[in-house]
């Protein structure tokens, strides 16, 4: 939180962590305008502070207006704020982050908001159960789609069309049919369908008369002149539609494709427009989300209000909420003119947005002034960094590293090999895709990230 420049604020550390906290704290007071005070306690790792164990080390003998924590230490900080009157708050667990606490880093920016509504497709419904189904269904919901699209299978008639939309309706989702066959469309419209894909010169006679928002489709992509009659009929007839150029697959014409979307919204600036965005997604083999984001980009600039995408393959298997998370973040950049950078990092799924170092000096400060046996974990300058009070080993290898500081150092016991071992499965990880790799933390992988308790937390509550 922003901070008067008057305050006089008391930072509590650990003495390895002092050099690293008395640079940030001291380059951020200079910036922001607060006297400051860094205290280094009797523990040389912050991490394992906690709130009881501060109350009888720490002395608050001078007037603060506010006391700082470690961001990892356990406990509830307004115990020592009734013992020492002052208010004691945590800080970021990363001390590189505390410029964020004082408003120096960008405002949290508002993406609730957003103007591209999302179908997903449940593929190939007849083959799945009324359970499989609604599973489906929900999970698409709670990802973000606004309409349920129940994808039928060319060349079959499935009788059971009416059943299941209705089952939908009634669970509470709004539907979609993919289908060309009338039986089935009919059916479904009658039990609550609001939208129809597709419509084209083969079925316009009746759909059009279905009383309900039709997505007009060209009878051959290529040729745009076949949207515009349907769009035309369409508009004579008085149905309601939104039209879709239909996006090709990359080899298969796929800039030609976005260059109709173009000149469809210039032809009819005022038609409601869809995209297919599960044609990239799902037929191009590289992870979603940046495709989610381009192209949300695209239907953001192009007014395209509507897309259809899916879940299929595994390497779109989140895509729903990957384009929830887009669609939201480029209307800011649209609506605010601001690029769609340093605003959510949601999307950052691979690396991540920054990864920070500690530096080699201050590496081999910590290194030398340990004095316990427990190991701390870096990843840094291409190198996974091993150290406790008996060596500091470092490399790229963590069985290597593993044989070497154990050797050095002395047998563990099986515990303590499982959590060495699942620490450096993970900083190697990190080393590899060059993410910040914090001991005790979960990876980041953007809002695939599954929180993780440090192990001594659950020691502590064990």
């Amino acid at each position: 939180m922003p901070t008067p420049a008057s305050e006089r604020l008391l930072f509590v550390t650990g003495r390895l962590a002092e050099p690293l906290v008395r640079r940030v704290v001291g380059e951020l007071s200079e910036t922001v305008g607060f006297a400051a005070e860094v205290r280094p306690l009797g523990i040389s790792v912050a991490a394992l502070m906690h709130v009881d164990w501060v109350r009888r080390k720490l002395t608050v003998d001078e007037p603060f207006d506010r006391v700082i924590l470690p961001g990892w230490c356990q406990g509830d900080p307004d115990v020592l704020a009734k013992q020492f009157g002052v208010p004691f708050e945590l800080g970021p667990k990363d001390i590189r982050d505390l410029p964020g606490m004082f408003g120096t880093s960008r405002q949290a920016a508002d993406l609730s908001q957003y103007d591209i509504e999302i179908l997903a497709e449940i593929n190939h419904a007849p083959r799945l159960s009324d359970a499989e189904i609604l599973n489906v269904a929900r999970h698409f919901g709670d990802s973000g789609a606004d309409v349920i699209d129940v994808g039928t299978i060319p060349g079959e008639s499935w009788p059971r069309t009416g059943e299941v939309v209705r089952m939908l309706a009634d669970d509470g989702f709004r539907v979609s049919i993919d289908s060309f066959d009338r039986r089935e469309v009919e059916t479904a419209v009658a039990a609550g369908a609001e939208l129809v894909l597709s419509c084209n010169s083969t079925n316009i006679g009746w759909a059009a008369e279905l009383g309900v928002e039709l997505v007009a489709i060209p009878d051959d992509p290529r040729d745009l002149s076949t949207l515009a009659k349907t769009i035309d009929a369409l508009t004579a007839a008085g149905s309601g539609f939104r039209a879709d150029p239909i996006i090709e697959p990359i080899g298969f014409g796929f800039a030609a494709s976005l260059a109709r979307y173009f000149e469809t919204r210039r032809r009819w600036p005022d038609v409601p427009m869809l995209m297919g965005v599960g044609n990239l997604t799902e037929l191009t083999e590289v992870d979603s989300a940046g495709v989610n984001m381009l192209l949300s980009g695209l239907c953001q600039e192009l007014n395209i209000g509507s897309i259809l995408t899916t879940e299929v393959v595994n390497w779109s298997r989140s895509a729903v909420r990957e384009f929830d998370r887009a669609r939201r973040l480029v209307h800011h950049a649209v609506t605010q003119r601001t690029l769609p950078k340093h605003v959510d990092s949601s999307l950052v799924m691979l690396r991540d947005p920054r990864v920070n170092d500690y530096g080699a000096e201050t590496l081999q400060a910590m290194a030398a002034g340990l004095t316990d046996p427990n190991f701390r974990i870096f990843v840094e300058r291409g190198e996974v960094h091993v150290m406790n009070r008996d060596g500091y080993w470092r490399g790229s290898d963590a069985f290597e590293l593993f044989d070497r500081f154990v050797a050095e150092s002395g047998s563990v016991d099986a515990s303590h090999a499982f959590y060495l071992g699942y620490e450096l499965a993970k900083a190697v990880t990190a080393l590899t895709l060059g993410k910040q790799y914090n001991q005790d933390s979960a990876l980041q992988w953007g809002f695939l990230t599954i929180p993780e308790r440090s192990a001594h937390g659950r020691r502590r509550t064990s």
